[in-house]
């Protein structure tokens, strides 16, 4: 007889899931595994903090939404033995702001100025090194410089001078790295994808999922996002994409695994046989 397929499905840990997106998160990675499960996988779930204790079964498909650092380095070496993990725990660890900025920089992809520093960073030599990139006065972007936000504070907009002020608070939260980021304007976009362009869809983030949608040249900003997760090595992703002109998309934030909650069923059917495909071509 033949063995059944084994699948292990790795749940991300709530406090990596803020807000509305703990539900969210879920839901997807259920709806996923779920269509797996119909076509033949047999499956067991694990959750975040049980991975990062080392207890992984032993399966032939690890589906990983785990996002901390400790579950994904206990990921890697499952990955480098060469088991079938999706998203890649490598991956997940490149999305971490400071490993993401130097990927997107080092791929030439539009990406917004972006530096990173240590929070504890003196007020004074932090101005030293901000004030010959960015004019006084300009609007930047503070956000937390390891994984992507887990609250609304994570991520905050700030103007130049006050960029010590929101080190401060970070560093009392126990945030050891913090990125400083220019900001783009125009229209933010919100996307969700699967590799090898099996899902794609985006709206405004302002306007929401059946709201109105800006200018933009759609095929350039796909490339961008596809491009962008090929540099990671991400297969299930999203992310967000500023538009200061219809035909300059530049890239603002990219993700493993979101919740595709305004597409969830149609994501969970393209994950599923995005990943039963990758399964049975090799």
């Amino acid at each position: 007889m033949t063995r059944p397929r084994r699948l292990a499905a790795l749940y991300r840990s709530p406090s990596y899931s803020p807000n509305q997106h703990r539900a969210n998160d879920t839901a997807i990675l259920d709806a996923a595994v779920r269509h797996l499960a119909d076509r033949g996988w047999e499956v067991q779930r694990v959750a975040e903090p049980e991975v990062e204790q080392g207890r992984i079964p032993l399966a032939d498909l690890y589906v990983n939404m785990c996002q901390g650092p400790a579950a994904s380095e206990r990921l890697v070496p499952i990955e480098a033995d060469g088991a079938l993990v999706v998203n890649r725990a490598s991956s997940v660890l490149n999305c971490h702001r400071h490993r993401l900025v130097r990927h997107m920089i080092e791929s030439h992809l539009p990406f917004p100025l972006t530096l990173i520093f240590n929070t504890g960073t003196d007020g004074g030599a932090l101005r030293a090194r901000l004030d010959p990139v960015f004019e006084p006065g300009t609007p930047v972007w503070v956000k937390r410089g390891d994984v992507h936000a887990e609250r609304t504070e994570d991520v905050v907009p700030v103007r130049l001078e006050e960029v010590p002020l929101a080190f401060q608070a970070f560093a009392g939260r126990g945030i050891l790295w913090a990125a400083v980021q220019e900001h783009i304007p125009g229209p933010v976009l919100k996307f969700y994808a699967v590799a090898g362009r099996r899902f794609f869809r985006w709206y405004a983030a302002e306007a929401g999922p059946t709201g109105a949608k800006p200018p933009v040249d759609a095929e350039r900003m796909q490339d961008l996002a596809f491009a962008a997760a090929e540099v990671l090595g991400l297969e299930v992703f999203g992310g967000d994409v500023a538009v200061p002109s219809p035909g300059q998309p530049v890239l603002i934030d990219i993700n493993d695994w979101p919740s595709f909650a305004p597409f969830r069923e149609d994501a969970a059917a393209a994950i599923a046989g995005y990943i039963d495909s990758k399964v049975t071509n090799g």
